[in-house]
């Protein structure tokens, strides 16, 4: 199965990120998108039947994938702008109309709720088929992350591959 991998930070030390590297060291055919920085401010008047070419391809990218899986962190209680941009973007698509979707949880206790919130309503409207066994809540901190930009903890590895089997 061909997943695509969607960190909603732009921190290049991110934990959102680490943990989504480590699911595409895992797993046979994960991605990880890199264009979220990139992706234009969401427009109206751009989304017809021609998008500006980063927005073509991250839904070619979904197009062709068969799962979409999200790390994204909270921000101010909500979704960054960042990654919110990049799913008005599929809004307008039927790119992510029943493909299977999940998030992973990386936050401390206590946090993240907002955005994850936020992200189960979005992908709820666009019609992304939410996979639950798969959304996992797993704390991560920036010592979890190896020199290599991997989780390093074998704990927190296992839960990643439970999420990866659960998809």
């Amino acid at each position: 199965m061909s997943i695509l991998l969607i960190s909603g930070s732009t921190r290049a030390s991110s934990t959102n990120t680490a943990a989504l590297r480590t699911v595409a060291q895992l797993a046979d055919d994960a991605h990880l998108y890199e264009g979220l920085a990139g992706l234009p401010a969401f427009n109206p008047d751009d989304d017809g039947d021609i998008v500006p070419e980063p927005v073509a391809a991250l839904r070619h990218a979904i197009e062709g994938s068969d799962a979409v899986l999200i790390c994204t962190p909270e921000y101010a209680g909500s979704m960054p702008g960042s990654i919110k941009n990049l799913l008005d973007w599929l809004v307008g698509s039927t790119v992510m109309t029943d493909k299977p979707t999940a998030w992973i949880h990386v936050a401390a206790p206590g946090r993240g709720d907002g955005a994850h919130d936020q992200l189960r309503t979005v992908l709820t409207y666009i019609q992304a088929s939410v996979v639950e066994a798969a959304c996992i809540r797993m704390p991560v901190s920036r010592t979890d992350v190896g020199d290599d930009g991997l989780l390093s903890s074998a704990d927190l590895r296992a839960q990643l591959a439970a999420a990866l089997a659960a998809m």
